[in-house]
This record gives structure tokens, sequence and C-alpha cells, in this order.
């Protein structure tokens, strides 16, 4: 059973004014959390056969397009804190798939690059995409149109937070080297992946 099978089906209030504010089914950040969790779900039966966690695949979903990437360049992509960045980088390298470089002259700079066996590895990443969307069963438009709204979302959430806040990675992805990929999905892989070994 689901996180919402038991208020999936409540009736809709009928007027605005008998919407409780605090009703769980009413919450955006639920659903959010829901979704989150459950999609990830779905990935991760098919990342685990390339030694990925979700965290991960995201790390090189952006290598695989951007690479080389600085550190910096690659924190703003994911949107994740420098701390919480730096335990990925290093299973990943540890699993051979990536290279941290100093860059050029600049020895405080950081150039994440793409090994070997991590450019190989977009080959078999091909298959992911058309996987999820088989096993969601959900129009091609209608996922495209969730990640527009979802995009808006969290423009308008970056745009909410006050000046200097943190972006809330370590909310979703803890910053530890102990579950430094833990997602808040179960999805922490306790600090190894099937290529680390």
């Amino acid at each position: 059973m689901s996180d919402i099978d038991d208020i999936d089906g409540m009736a809709a209030p009928a007027t605005l004014d008998d919407l409780d504010p605090l009703a769980l089914e009413n919450q955006v950040c639920f659903a959010l959390a829901v979704a989150s969790r459950s999609v990830i779900a779905v990935y991760r039966p098919l990342l685990e056969p390339m030694g990925l966690t979700h965290p991960q695949y995201l790390v090189m979903l952006a290598l695989w397009q951007h690479a080389p990437l600085s550190v910096k360049d690659l924190s703003r992509m994911l949107q994740l804190e420098p701390a919480t960045l730096s335990p990925l980088l290093k299973r990943l390298e540890a699993a051979g798939l990536v290279q941290r470089r100093r860059a050029g002259g600049d020895e405080r700079s950081l150039s994440v690059v793409l090994t070997g066996a991590g450019r190989a590895l977009r080959e078999e990443a091909l298959k992911i995409p058309p996987a999820i969307v088989e096993r969601l069963d959900m129009d091609i438009a209608e996922l495209r149109g969730l990640h527009q709204v979802l995009t808006r979302v969290i423009a308008a959430a970056n745009a909410a937070r006050p000046s200097g806040a943190r972006n809330g990675a370590g909310d979703g992805y803890g910053a530890g080297e102990g579950n430094g990929e833990g997602n808040g999905n179960g999805d922490g892989d306790g600090g190894s992946t099937g290529r680390e070994r």
C-alpha cells in the first residue's frame, strides 16, 4: 500500500472555505515528498546493476552532458551543497568512473572528468529513461508537463528562501560520510556501490 492510498479517494471539499489548511492530503510538500520517494524507488532496481545510487546517477547525468565540470559548477547544476557533493564524487572516483583534477593553474579549483569506464557507462544508462516511462505507465506529454510544473515550483521555492539560506540539500541528501548519499528515500549506499569492491 502506498503512502497515499488511504487519502487518495477522499472527496474534494465543496468550496475553498471547506478546505482544511492543515489536512495532510492538502499539503503540496507531502505530495512532493511521496512522489520523490516513489519515483526513486522505481529507479533503484534499474540503477543497481550499474553500481549506482540515484544521487550518483544524477551526478553522472550532469557529467555525461557537460564534462569536464568544476566542482563548483557541478554543485550549482545539481543544487547540492559542496559538502553533500563531495562524498558522492569520492565514491564515484573510487568506483573508477570519474577523476578529480586541479583545474588549470588554479590550485583551489577542482575539475571533475569522466574516465573511460564512466564514459562507457553512458551506453548502459540509455536504457533507463524509456524503462522508467514504461514502468510509470504515463504519457510522455503528461510527464513533460509535470517536469515544467516542477521546474516552476523549484524556481519559486528558491526565490522564496531568505537571502543566503542553504539550498536545503541536507533534508534530501545527507552529507555525512556514514550516510552521505542517503536521500530520505532509503537510497543511501552506506558508502559503497557494486563497482567499489
